[in-house]
């Protein structure tokens, strides 16, 4: 439901203008650690150990902006774990096994905005090589990791030697105007650029995290030049709950419910009254067609008082696309009003 934002066009993707929620977009960490590049036809031992089951994640949005990040294979039927910043706002989402030379078609199964987690089903997939999965309990300050992803968005696997600094760290994660708090993630020096968003920390052969870098536009207060990765043991369990259709106010499972509304933080707008202040409604969304304009407050959704924009949001992703809901909102002239809106489906959040 909210924002814009703009990336490096073959790396990024620019936030659309109405979705449900949001959160971040894919990282770049600049550093001189030495890497090296695995092309698809990369033949040797340690190449194949690093690659197996690595894949590339590529998105196009409404607005024909395209973005890149990586992914990990799961299951040979085609689970692929990522980032949920790589395919958020995507309209279409294709991935590329490197190994085969073939890509295929994705759609979103689940994904958790708070985890920074993704579930991907690859349509008609079969066969496929799987990564091997450690545990993150193990890892321990001073291990030697390697990163594998896809930087620069130039559709080659590359990896990135480094050591884990620090763990179980929380950071503070701004994306235009939303702030998320991330916890319990694996600090590493690798360093990570655009694209390896999604693709595996490595030790020992086997995938311990889920990298995560900053970008322009997903920031990392009170940090500088650092990487950071999902522990695995974290993405799996939220893997397993989007498999058993376990949805919760963390986890969305299935479609995502779209309302049309950009939020904006209160202040300046004049209204007394806490609520979701909006900023911009989407053409022909379900708030354009109750009446919903810009520099209204939504202060009701299915039966919940909303004090903010965050709460709306996260009211939003706990509904279905076709749910119909009451929205109560006050208008720039301080007039109250309600309408029942049918809920549209709209991308990942």
């Amino acid at each position: 439901m909210e924002g814009q934002r703009g990336r490096h066009p073959s790396i990024t993707r620019r936030r659309l203008a109405a979705v449900a929620a949001a959160v971040v977009s894919a990282g770049a960490i600049l550093a001189s650690t030495p890497s090296s590049v695995l092309s698809a036809t990369s033949t040797t031992s340690s190449s194949r150990q690093a690659t197996t089951g690595v894949v590339l994640v590529n998105t196009t949005l409404a607005d024909g902006e395209a973005a890149a990040g990586t992914g990990v294979v799961l299951s040979a039927s085609g689970e692929v774990l990522t980032n949920n910043h790589v395919i958020r706002g995507a309209k279409t989402i294709h991935v590329t096994v490197p190994a085969l030379g073939r890509s295929y078609r994705a759609t979103v199964a689940g994904y958790s905005v708070s985890k920074d987690v993704a579930l991907l089903r690859l349509t008609s997939a079969g066969g496929l090589q799987t990564v091997s999965t450690g545990s993150s309990s193990t890892v321990a300050v001073g291990d030697s990791v390697v990163a594998v992803g896809n930087s620069g968005g130039a559709g080659l696997l590359q990896t990135k030697n480094g050591k884990v600094a620090r763990l179980n760290r929380t950071i503070t994660v701004a994306d235009d105007g939303l702030v998320v708090r991330l916890t319990g993630l694996i600090q590493t020096n690798a360093p990570l650029e655009p694209g390896d968003s999604g693709g595996p920390l490595l030790r020992r052969g086997r995938v311990v995290g889920i990298d995560a870098a900053a970008s322009r536009n997903f920031s990392f207060q009170d940090t500088s030049g650092t990487g950071f990765a999902i522990p695995i043991n974290s993405a799996l369990a939220i893997a397993a709950q989007i498999r058993a259709g376990n949805a919760s106010s963390a986890v969305h499972v299935g479609p995502t419910a779209f309302l049309g509304v950009a939020l904006a933080e209160m202040g300046g707008l004049g209204q007394d009254e806490s609520g979701a202040v909006v900023r911009g409604v989407s053409a022909g969304s379900p708030a354009a067609k109750a009446g919903v304009g810009p520099n209204t407050v939504i202060t009701g959704f299915a039966g919940h008082r909303v004090s903010s924009g965050h709460q709306l949001r996260s009211l939003v992703l706990r509904r279905s696309p076709g749910d119909t809901v009451k929205l109560v909102w006050i208008d720039q002239f301080g007039t109250r009003k309600s309408a029942s809106v049918r809920l549209a489906s709209g991308p990942p959040q």
